[in-house]
């Protein structure tokens, strides 16, 4: 399945280079919520709340009033989460916050699930030479992605397994990296980072894992009406 990505950054719709090199904005968020109506998932992030810096949160709920939305960006207390989860937002998207000294913080994990159902929460395990990376990219964990995954496995319904060293770079995902966190769970896997052509879609589906495409959809590499995927 194709899931498309609106990422907010200062009212805008926007797409980073390696999360930090802004390569498209637009300030017509409208005209991308109608391009991807009729999708079954869209996932929209807070990049401002992500980095500290902001929030877009009535954005946020316009967007979600508007189109099925699984939403993360600064997502680090349960509070943030149930908001989050108030606008509107099918599920909640969770990274740093599962962490905590490099390791997974169990503790948390088992306070956000109770607070607001395992079934609405997506684990976001991202990474950068094969270890997972926390606070906006900038902080490496000595855990690899494949063992933080078989940790939060009971705390999470799916992972979203970002491939940080392709991200944005429109030159393919490594499928091998995907395949290892795909077999390391039993969850649902979405994977994000780089994914650019039908086929790899294709093929992911076909490994039983969803993508998050961004940039090639927005620099019309990717046409839309080539990939509905069921």
């Amino acid at each position: 399945m194709l899931i498309p990505s609106i990422d907010l950054k200062g009212g805008q719709v926007v797409q980073l280079v390696q999360g930090r090199d802004l390569a498209l904005a637009s300030d017509d968020v409208s005209a991308w919520v109608s391009r991807f109506a009729g999708f079954p998932k869209v996932q929209l992030i807070d990049l401002d709340a992500a980095m500290g810096s902001g929030t877009n949160a009535e954005l946020v709920r316009q967007v979600c009033a508007a189109l099925p939305c699984r939403v993360g960006g600064g997502i680090r207390t349960i509070e943030r989460a149930q908001a989050v989860l108030a606008t509107g937002a099918t599920a909640v998207i969770v990274g740093s916050a599962l962490f905590r000294s490099g390791q997974p913080d169990f503790g948390f994990c088992e306070r956000l699930g109770a607070a607001v159902g395992r079934e609405r929460i997506i684990a976001a395990v991202d990474s950068v030479g094969g270890k997972v990376v926390v606070r906006g990219w900038t902080e490496t964990t000595p855990l690899s992605t494949v063992d933080a995954v078989r940790a939060l496995e009971p705390y999470c319904d799916e992972f979203l397994y970002t491939h940080v060293d392709t991200e944005g770079l429109m030159q393919g995902i490594d499928m091998a990296a995907v395949r290892a966190v795909r077999r390391a769970t039993t969850r649902r896997v979405t994977a994000a980072g780089g994914i650019t052509t039908a086929e790899e879609i294709a093929a992911l589906d076909q490994m039983g894992v969803d993508a998050v495409v961004g940039m090639a959809i927005y620099t019309g590499r990717l046409a839309l009406d080539q990939t509905r995927w069921p």
